[in-house]
């Protein structure tokens, strides 16, 4: 597995999401004992770049995260995300960036992971109602204790970008990219390239969409992250299904498989960029770990670039107004 550094911090071309083992799907938490082979089968495979969230379960997947990696923790960089729950009460699913919070996320994540430090540190959602200077100089606070190493924003607009950075340097952004999420490309992309700042896109296969392999969403239960979103319904379902045939012939052509093709895509935008699909079953890391040895053709990728955009939006009207894009 090749290797590219977040600025200062060198991780695995691909990386591996670890959400979806305890959270977001129909299936999610239902195997804890395949989530942990996956987990250990991409650390042989040379991946290193481990992703998780307090929000996730909540605490249920740094938890399985912590037991997975015990005796593993120096292999891997490990990060994960603050800001999505409030621990002064309001709980979970409610923004809180502020100084205080973030002490108190830090140390419960440290302790789910059974680690000592975080190596990557992201603000989960920007809080609109705390300063991103103030969050900023929380987390750096933390790095000059030793309990995180680089800081990282997730789903952040330009604006945010500079401003945090100014305060403290930002190693990596994290935001949803893949051949049917490109929004960033001109807004976003040319900020981290200017202030040399990584990207490291989640969902780039597209919630599955993008492997083939969603055909019908009559199994998405209610608690499944599909179930009711804007692309999984209706006319855009179906027209998004034309964007995943054509993956699929271009991965015919290439002797791949169409997750493979996808995530080949994403690295030939850029070396600064480290996808983090997820998956909780070996033989789907495995696969998505090959792409890194995938070379497309030009022309494929010209193909691929040429694609239609999706239909609908990615995320519900309340979970898109935590977004700044």
């Amino acid at each position: 597995m090749r290797h590219i550094k977040l600025r200062d911090l060198e991780v695995s071309r691909i990386g591996l999401g670890a959400m979806g083992m305890s959270h977001g799907y129909s299936d999610s938490g239902t195997d804890e004992a395949e989530s942990i082979r996956t987990l250990h089968r991409a650390l042989e495979l040379g991946v290193t770049l481990i992703d998780t969230a307090e929000i996730y379960g909540p605490y249920t997947n740094e938890e399985l995260v912590g037991r997975a990696l015990k005796g593993r923790r120096d292999q891997v960089v490990l990060a994960t995300k603050f800001g999505m729950v409030a621990h002064s009460g309001a709980g979970p699913w409610n923004l809180d960036s502020s100084p205080a919070n973030i002490r108190t996320s830090v140390e419960g994540s440290l302790k789910r992971l059974g680690t000592d430090r975080i190596d990557l540190y992201y603000q989960h959602r920007v809080d609109p109602n705390v300063p991103i200077e103030e969050t900023a100089g929380a987390v750096g606070e933390l790095i000059g204790e030793g309990k995180v190493r680089a800081f990282g924003l997730s789903e952040a607009g330009p604006d945010t970008i500079r401003r945090a950075h100014a305060v403290h340097p930002v190693s990596a952004v994290q935001s949803e990219y893949s051949l049917w999420t490109r929004g960033l490309e001109e807004r976003v992309l040319p900020v981290l390239r200017e202030l040399n700042i990584g990207l490291v896109p989640f969902s780039p296969l597209g919630h599955g969409f993008l492997t083939g392999t969603v055909r019908s969403t009559a199994d998405f239960k209610e608690g499944d992250f599909r179930h009711g979103n804007p692309r999984f319904t209706g006319e855009n379902f179906q027209r998004n299904l034309r964007i995943a045939d054509e993956v699929q012939a271009v991965a015919e052509q290439a002797g791949a498989t169409p997750a493979q093709v996808a995530l080949a895509w994403l690295l030939s935008q850029g070396d600064d960029i480290a996808p983090i699909p997820g998956t909780k079953r070996v033989h789907r890391v495995e696969e998505n770990s090959a792409a890194d040895g995938i070379q497309l053709t030009g022309a494929q990728i010209d193909t691929l670039s040429s694609l239609p955009p999706a239909a609908g939006e990615t995320h519900p009207e309340g979970a898109r107004q935590m977004l700044e894009r």
